[in-house]
């Protein structure tokens, strides 16, 4: 551990302005809900929101719901807002150690690092006390956020604090998972990947937990194996709980420990998980830009795959619950779905804007990792040889829609595939598939909003990452909390639809997918002129 002091402080010096733009950016969407809800919500409406939380679409996006059988409004905040603060914490988690582990050892920084007085273990150290030390000043700005906020009655003290450390809890085990998966593989890109994966699934399985909670199912448990939903279970302004905060600590110190584990039994530069040997020669598709993205992309693309078939499958399988509990469902609910009449079309409509949220994530860590590709060296022998910037970047680029729209597309079909098993419905399956195939076009835009910030300036890329939250949340939550429609249509969600529940809107088809097409050409214009950098 020698020097795991001196390493913090060169850390800090790194990330002076990227730690203070991601605590304060998340601590000012904290702002953003706790004085929208504040001012807009009162006694009536919080009644029929409390109606509208308790149903299983919303317990499946918000959380188990606590307390809104007396609804208040900082149980309203804590109960379905505070999950996508816990996804930003614990993006932020993630993003900060693999930057401070494997990608120094990618570029080649560490080994010079640890050349001088400083102990192996120093660097993944420093890491993670950096780590720490951001949410902890998340949940302190939050703390002073929401206590702060124009909200009656006003928030507990204990309550308040209670519920901000439950958010740095999530952003603390997801530093443990991000250990542990930068040991896994040489490549940050790969090891990025990996932790979004896992976060990715947290997410569903929490949902389904929850979903099944609201239902008096007996899937219950299944929140209970998600660090978001040990988070989550504080339940906040309602049981007080602090015991379920043990559990992501207690996660994230053993997760610590295999991850130094692992990182003892391997060498430096390498990964737990050899590299297969290649062939003598490469085969001829490989001779082209376009061709070796995709050879780089395609495991990750496989993992979500699996991924997305799963959850497909899962999801659809609820469509019976669903439609046989509608007549339990408040109005707003209803409205939402389509009516009584059109609960099951209302439901697999839902689930296509549900899936593009997910998949947004894969979109935006697959053209992040063009970073790593940089930070790497790997870039700069590529474009030494006859492939220009612009073709490099944009056959990343594409791979990475490619892959989007195929995910979407697999959703599609694998949730239409379980509704017709259980409904025995099969014409749903067609609408299904085309409602979940047309979301990739916000999916487009988030790639090409990180491309453009990649050929910019690389270190800007994190600024997609708050783009992304907010337009998850107001897709959400907007009309619960009655926003207008001016604000909702600042989530790039809105634009197209949730068929088979409405029309595919395709004005907003083609208008987001060619935005995110003209971010992309900018962005392969701006790489053009600007040094390639390792830093």
């Amino acid at each position: 551990m020698t020097g795991t002091g001196t390493l913090l402080r060169l850390m800090l010096r790194r990330d002076r302005w990227r730690l203070p733009a991601w605590v304060l950016g998340l601590s000012l969407l904290m702002a953003y809900f706790s004085t929208a809800l504040g001012t807009v919500l009162d006694g009536e409406s919080l009644v029929g929101l409390a109606q509208l939380a308790l149903s299983p679409v919303t317990a499946l996006v918000g959380g188990p719901s606590y307390g809104l059988d007396e609804v208040t409004v900082p149980r309203f905040l804590a109960g379905l807002y505070g999950v996508y603060l816990m996804l930003g914490a614990a993006l932020m988690s993630m993003l900060t150690v693999s930057r401070h582990t494997r990608a120094e050892e990618q570029s080649g920084r560490a080994e010079l690092v640890l050349a001088g007085v400083v102990g192996r273990h120093a660097q993944p150290a420093a890491a993670l006390i950096l780590t720490v030390v951001m949410n902890l000043l998340l949940a302190a700005l939050m703390t002073g956020v929401v206590l702060t906020a124009p909200i009656e009655p006003a928030p507990e003290v204990a309550s308040t604090i209670l519920f901000t450390s439950s958010i740095a809890a999530a952003g603390i085990a997801f530093a443990g998972v991000a250990t542990v998966t930068a040991q896994l593989s040489p490549y940050s890109r790969t090891c990025t990947s990996l932790a979004g994966l896992i976060l990715a699934v947290s997410f569903v399985v929490r949902g389904l937990g929850d979903m099944s909670r609201v239902q008096g199912g007996d899937l219950a448990w299944l929140s209970w194996l998600s660090p978001i939903g040990w988070a989550q279970q504080t339940a906040p302004y309602t049981l007080d709980r602090w015991w379920p905060l043990l559990l992501p600590l207690v996660f994230s110190v053993l997760a610590v420990a295999l991850g130094s584990r692992l990182r003892a039994r391997r060498d430096m530069a390498a990964g737990i998980i050899a590299d297969r040997p290649g062939r003598t020669q490469a085969a001829t598709w490989l001779g082209s830009p376009l061709a070796l993205a995709w050879r780089l992309q395609r495991g990750t693309i496989l993992g979500w795959s699996v991924a997305m078939l799963t959850a497909g499958l899962v999801f659809g399988a609820f469509t019976r619950t669903i439609a046989d509990t509608a007549g339990d469902m408040p109005v707003e609910i209803l409205a939402v779905l389509g009516g009584a009449m059109g609960i099951t079309e209302g439901y697999l409509g839902f689930m296509g804007v549900y899936f593009a949220v997910i998949i947004s994530v894969y979109g935006i860590l697959a053209v992040t990792a063009l970073r790593a590709e940089e930070a790497g060296y790997r870039t700069e022998p590529v474009l030494s040889t006859a492939v220009g910037r612009r073709a490099w970047l944009l056959s990343w680029v594409g791979v990475a829609a490619a892959g989007a729209f195929w995910l979407c597309l697999l959703a599609g079909l694998a949730e239409g595939v379980g509704a017709g098993l259980v409904t025995g419905e099969w014409s749903l399956l067609g609408p299904t598939v085309l409602g979940h195939s047309v979301q990739f076009a916000p999916v487009w835009l988030f790639i090409g909003l990180v491309a453009v910030l990649y050929g910019l300036a690389p270190r800007m890329t994190g600024l997609a990452w708050l783009v992304f939250i907010s337009g998850s949340v107001l897709i959400m939550f907007g009309r619960m909390i009655e926003l207008d429609q001016v604000w909702l249509n600042l989530s790039p969600f809105e634009h197209v639809g949730q068929h088979p529940a409405t029309e595919v809107g395709w004005t907003g088809v083609v208008v987001l997918a060619g935005m995110g097409v003209l971010l992309a050409l900018l962005g392969a214009l701006a790489f053009r002129h600007r040094d390639l950098t390792a830093s």
